[in-house]
């Protein structure tokens, strides 16, 4: 049952993510060739965004992270050949990024300095905002090397699965945290850009 459901959430993220082939071709690259179940019209009844466990065909090593911006789905790979599947919010249209770095730091409930630029674009965000579940940075934070880019929680949870943020990658509290406590400052972060 659980590679069914698998199955069905495979083919219902590249369906929603894009009909490109750069999407399709990126995914089975890493993840193996997603096949067509027999009852597909049973995706609509399974969140696009839960956290689960998959396949893992590509070349990382275990305990690194990957952001797959066009499908919108971030995956930490494991030893025995699967990885776990989390929906998150990537760079809007104008923030997308990729590239190879590490995480550097790890903050439980952050406190939040908007970059220069981002007052620049909302002179309306403070100059500093305390961690807590109203700061948008949410329940956990994992700073990525030297770039303003983290990947955090959030307080709007309807925003994963979407390109909306500055850049940051963007996690329910609860798979942020689920995230947090699997991975170590240094650990390897892979970010596709679509």
């Amino acid at each position: 049952m659980r590679r069914l459901l698998t199955g069905l959430l495979v083919v219902s993220s590249l369906s929603a993510v894009s009909s490109s082939a750069n999407a399709a071709t990126i995914f089975e690259t890493l993840f193996g060739t997603p096949r067509q179940p027999a009852n597909a019209g049973a995706v609509a009844a399974v969140s696009p965004v839960a956290r689960e466990v998959v396949r893992y065909n590509g070349g990382e090593k275990p305990g690194t992270i990957i952001v797959n911006s066009p499908e919108r789905r971030l995956y930490l790979v494991l030893d025995d050949g699967t990885a776990i599947r989390y929906g998150v919010g990537v760079g809007r249209p104008g923030f997308e990024w990729g590239g190879v770095h590490r995480i550097t730091r790890k903050a439980e409930w952050p406190g939040w300095t908007p970059p220069a630029q981002m007052r620049r674009r909302r002179p309306d965000l403070p100059a500093y905002m305390t961690g807590g579940i109203q700061n948008p940075l949410g329940a956990r934070a994992m700073y990525l090397g030297s770039t303003l880019y983290r990947i955090h929680g959030s307080n709007e949870p309807q925003t994963i699965g979407q390109a909306v943020s500055s850049g940051c990658i963007r996690m329910t509290n609860d798979d942020v945290t689920d995230l947090y406590d699997r991975v170590q400052v240094g650990t390897r972060v892979v970010i596709i850009r679509g």
